[in-house]
């Protein structure tokens, strides 16, 4: 056996090696400079040649992570182009109104946050002054997803520029009386200044990437140019824990999608105290943004710290700040010169030495204030920096002290994120330390007020010169008058209507069958958006590649292996589908940006988003809130829903729940369509609705959620009769009656069910019509329940105008009204989904659902363990007739013997 301990290393190396010689003269220079100046002296060397060489482009693997200091240097920063002490000034007006409004709410305790704002105010005001371009700029401006702790800094900018009233601050988190103020970033409520949704954290991180890459699709697809436009993403040193906050940084540097910047506010603490108390966030954060193929720009230090950086000969300094975790770095915000001396400079005699040429204001200005990101020229230096790197995405990291300016009993402080206002004598100090004119007088009964320099004062006219140099306002919602896009012919919606004969076909490959129609439409074709989490050959739909294309910044730069064949995998550059792999979190993305593209650029696009139904709102539930908040528009399509449908992938993939959770969310119009003609006259309602003529009272700020199945089944011809297209939309229609079905009910006076089914159930029910006439002479009519939430929230409205003094009769009572004997209602969903509508129901009301895990087995096996198939339903028909008296009791026991249940 060989001994390893005999194989040399260079024998281990796949790299060949031309000059092993020259190679070794290298590492022997490495050996004599650490054997001479030490190990520090060596890495420094070897770091600064490893920059060299990125700089000159050479491939090598990039350095994950730089000194703890400023990437560029005070001598290196541009020259602002403005007045800065004008923006010092409008600063600090924003500064004391956003303090203002949290601490007057107080009382209502109605809560807030002043803490956040007041550390990243100069990432905000530079922006605003400088970069952050306006609706009315070239594009359509530029996204600004702003940290939602912030909220109250924007709206104390909002004040200064006349966006804003008092009254409107004084109602800060106080909507219900009107003209108020939502606490967080929200579309929906104050639908003219917010364009983004971003509290819920992590979702705004990973919303900016594909909106900046949708940006791209667009300008690619030549639907608008909207290459000018700048996506900017303020975000949490905390907030990057939530896996969504870092899950598309690859993408982004993938694509090259260097129209996006990440403003990361390193404030070094989270809710209830350091972000990395034993570590460095900003050196973990920049590894982690490098290795993913980010520009890095870290503004760490005030200008006060560059005589400590002259200072240090040695790089003692710059090793000490790599060394000190988080947390001490807080507690120095906190502590005196004196302990300041003895922790961080008395750790290297260098250090000491430095000290002593410090005097103790100098120490406390570099630990107490001096930071990067509360300094204009330096995040200015960083913003221009971002915007002049191209080929890929840039990330600021800034330095910032949570709670700055807010005195002693803020800064750093681990509570202050929960503390919600001063004292006055604290607000007294604030104002001193911005120096603002606010007399002592104006402090009235106790209360801090607002401070305005005037309408007409240099601040306010300098901030909207700015403003309007840059485009108008920020940050804006624009409301566009779209004119209303054209429908597609009616042929188009009724290609079901006839049925499909003696073919099997599952609702999952007839909407597939209708998007390809109406992706050929050529008028609106091109604005349907085909998202797909890399399951486009599970839901039939491979054969879009190649007339549609896969959307790709780089094209397809490769052959593929299927060219030959007739649904080959093509990619373009101008590809209309988004094939985004396995990462429903990144379809979504996708789908919000997509969806709200009629505000965002004033172009009407409309998405249709089809996943694993069990994957989707189980998992991204959050981010289809945060579609509602934004006001999204579009499809998503659940595919292979029911619990029942899919049995044989197991419990992962058994949704019997998903309408359940789409219940919850008000912009979620969710319908269980049981047949493919039902999911033409479904789409061709919500196309008019969200993209064409909206009915007076209808708002089209909506979305759909259909629920197909996978199951191949006979679809029947859509019944003639009227009120079918409105029961379809509505949520229920009676499909057949006992007679027209042409079962076999031998006595004229037969005991009479109504029997209600959705989705894929509405099969089995069709079943058990049959078998109650012909095998125990009941007679069944069937109704298909397309939607029943829809059913519910039209009750609920109704309930409401009751209260009002209005008499209305919700719809499902009036679709039910004669209908003889009582109601069973069979849905393969939880049964809590078809539960619904009970209360609404004058009828005796019972029904069956799939509810509890789910399990692999075949699709028959599954349904009887759940006791929804035909045979069950016919029993529990029995049974709710033989509680009525309409059939003997013995013909409960003698189907559940005959059946085998």
């Amino acid at each position: 056996m060989t001994d390893p301990t005999a194989i040399q290393p260079s024998e281990l190396d796949q790299l060949p090696d031309r000059d092993p010689e020259e190679t070794a003269e290298w590492q022997a220079s490495l050996d004599a400079v650490t054997q001479a100046a030490g190990p520090h002296r060596a890495a420094y060397l070897m770091r600064r040649t490893l920059e060299r060489a990125e700089g000159n482009g050479l491939a090598l693997p990039k350095l994950l992570e730089t000194d703890y200091v400023n990437t560029i240097p005070t001598a290196a920063e541009p020259t602002v182009d403005g007045d800065e002490e004008m923006e010092r000034r409008i600063t600090a007006w924003n500064r004391w109104n956003a303090a203002a409004m949290v601490s007057r709410g107080s009382k209502y305790g109605v809560g807030g946050h002043i803490a956040t704002f007041a550390s990243a105010a100069w990432l905000y005001e530079t922006g605003f002054n400088h970069f952050f371009k306006g609706k009315e700029a070239d594009g359509s401006g530029d996204q600004l997803y702003i940290q939602g702790h912030a909220s109250p800094g924007i709206y104390a900018r909002a004040f200064l520029d006349g966006r804003l009233s008092e009254q409107h601050l004084d109602r800060f988190r106080q909507e219900s009386g009107g003209n108020g103020l939502p606490s967080y970033p929200h579309p929906r409520r104050l639908p003219w200044l917010w364009e983004f949704p971003t509290v819920s954290m992590g979702l705004g991180p990973l919303s900016a990437i594909y909106q900046a890459r949708f940006n791209r699709y667009l300008t690619n697809r030549g639907i608008k140019d909207v290459s000018q436009s700048h996506v900017w993403a303020f975000l949490g040193d905390g907030e990057m824990d939530e896996p969504e906050s870092t899950a598309a940084l690859a993408l982004a540097s993938r694509e090259g999608l260097d129209n996006l910047t990440f403003v990361i506010n390193c404030n070094l603490q989270r809710l209830d105290g350091p972000v990395r108390a034993n570590f460095k966030i900003v050196q973990e954060l920049e590894a982690q943004f490098r290795g993913a193929g980010w520009n890095v720009v870290k503004s760490l230090w005030g200008s006060a710290w560059d005589e400590l950086f002259q200072l240090d000969t040695t790089g003692a300094l710059v090793r000490r700040l790599r060394q000190v975790p988080d947390a001490q770095v807080q507690t120095y915000q906190t502590r005196d010169a004196a302990y300041i001396r003895q922790d961080f400079f008395g750790a290297d005699p260098a250090l000491v030495e430095m000290a002593k040429l410090l005097s103790d204001d100098k120490i406390l200005e570099c630990f107490h204030l001096s930071r990067g990101g509360h300094e204009s020229r330096k995040v200015y230096a960083a913003y221009r920096a971002a915007l002049a790197h191209k080929g890929a995405p840039t990330v600021i990291l800034a330095q910032t002290v949570k709670g700055f300016t807010l005195g002693e009993g803020f800064a750093s402080k681990n509570a202050n994120h929960q503390m919600k206002k001063l004292s006055v004598d604290e607000f007294k100090q604030m104002r001193d330390l911005l120096e603002l004119p606010i007399s002592d007088s104006q402090f009235v009964d106790g209360q801090v007020p607002y401070g305005h320099p005037g309408a007409d004062a240099p601040e306010v006219r300098y901030l909207q010169e700015r403003r309007a140099a840059l485009g108008g306002p920020a940050p804006a919602r624009r409301t566009h008058a779209l004119a209303p896009l054209p429908a597609p012919a009616d042929k188009t919606f009724a290609s079901f209507d006839k049925g499909s004969g003696t073919q099997n076909v599952a609702t999952t490959m007839a909407f597939v069958r209708l998007v390809k129609d109406l992706v050929r439409d050529k008028q609106t074709g091109k604005r349907w958006v085909p998202i797909v989490p890399d399951e486009a050959r599970t839901f039939g739909m491979e054969s879009l590649f190649p007339s549609l294309g896969i959307y790709s910044p780089k094209g397809q730069t490769y052959e593929p292996v299927d060219r030959d064949q007739l649904m080959y995998y093509k990619e373009a550059k101008d590809g209309q589908i988004l094939n985004e792999g396995i990462t429903e979190a990144g379809s979504m993305a996708d789908f919000i940006a997509a969806s709200t593209a009629y505000s965002t650029h004033g172009e009407a696009m409309i998405p249709f988003y089809i996943f694993y139904s069990m994957f989707g709102w189980q998992r991204t539930a959050d981010q289809m809130w945060q579609l509602g908040d934004q006001l999204g528009r579009g499809f998503l399509v659940g595919a292979t829903a029911g619990r029942t449908t899919l049995t044989g992938e197991g419990l992962q993939h058994a949704d019997g729940h998903s309408p359940v959770i789409a219940a919850t969310n008000p912009a979620a119009l969710s319908y269980d369509p049981a047949f493919a003609y039902e999911i033409g006259a479904i789409v061709k309602d919500g196309l008019r609705r969200m993209y064409g003529e909206a009915a007076p009272g209808e708002d089209p700020n909506v979305f759909y959620y259909l629920t197909v199945y996978n199951e191949p089944m006979p679809q029947p011809a859509k019944p003639a009769g009227l009120g079918v297209d409105e029961g379809i939309v509505k949520g229920l229609y009676r499909f057949n009656t006992a007679e027209s079905a042409g079962v076999n009910v031998a006595a004229a006076n037969a005991p009479r069910i109504q029997l209600l089914g959705s989705g894929t159930a509405i099969h089995w029910t069709l079943e058990a019509q049959k078998l109650l006439a012909e095998e125990w002479g009941v007679a069944a009519d069937v109704w298909s329940a397309t939607s029943w939430t829809e059913l519910r929230r039209d009750a609920l409205e109704a309930d409401a105008a009751l209260l009002r003094g209005e008499e209305r009769v919700p719809f499902v009572r009036q679709a039910l009204q004669g209908a003889e004997g009582p109601v069973l209602a069979v849905s393969d969903y939880m049964r809590q989904v078809p539960d619904q509508i009970a209360q609404w129901v004058e009828q005796d009301y019972s029904s069956l659902g799939a509810d509890g895990f789910g399990l692999s087995d075949t699709r028959e096996a599954a349904r009887r363990h759940f006791g929804v198939d035909a045979q069950s339903i016919v029993v529990a028909a029995l049974a709710q007739l033989a509680r009525r008296g309409e059939v003997k009791a013995s013909a409960v026991k003698e189907a559940r013997e005959r059946y085998g249940l």
